[in-house]
């Protein structure tokens, strides 16, 4: 699972970069065509991954109820972030994956509940969540990169 995880990290570090140097109101600019916003499109991320890698693995997540409620599947941007909330979103980003690497290192994921995900394909183990995880935030970086030249 390192290796799957090692593809994380580098989606997280391009996400950051892609999202670096924009002010909290374009980051909170929601296009025209565009359902959400590039903040929610971070967070989501994060979330998801949360939701997908420890939630299904019977794990604590280490976001809050309250960012899962706001960035989960099926929600859109319906606030404007605080630069505190951008900031506790950015640094997420990174701690979370930091996180996982630890405790793949001590063996954590042991249990799995099975998933259907929206795609069709079914989760069926740890492994099937991190690989899923990933092509999950493939698509979210290249919303994110359409929105950047929107905003």
């Amino acid at each position: 699972m390192q290796e799957i995880l090692a593809i994380t990290k580098t989606s997280r570090n391009m996400i950051s970069k892609l999202v670096q140097g924009y002010t909290l109101e374009q980051l909170n600019k929601v296009p025209d065509g565009f359902k959400n916003n590039l903040i929610w499109n971070v967070a989501h991320v994060v979330v998801t991954q949360q939701l997908l890698v420890y939630k299904l693995a019977g794990l604590p997540m280490m976001v809050s109820e309250e960012l899962v409620e706001k960035y989960k599947k099926g929600t859109q941007t319906e606030h404007v972030a605080s630069q505190e909330e951008v900031n506790e979103i950015l640094n997420l980003l990174h701690t979370t994956v930091a996180q996982t690497e630890k405790d793949i290192q001590n063996n954590l994921f042991q249990n799995f509940t099975e998933y259907p995900t929206s795609t069709g394909f079914v989760l069926k183990n740890n492994e099937d969540s991190m690989r899923f995880n990933n092509f999950h935030e493939g698509l979210h970086i290249g919303v994110i990169m359409a929105i950047r030249k929107l905003v």
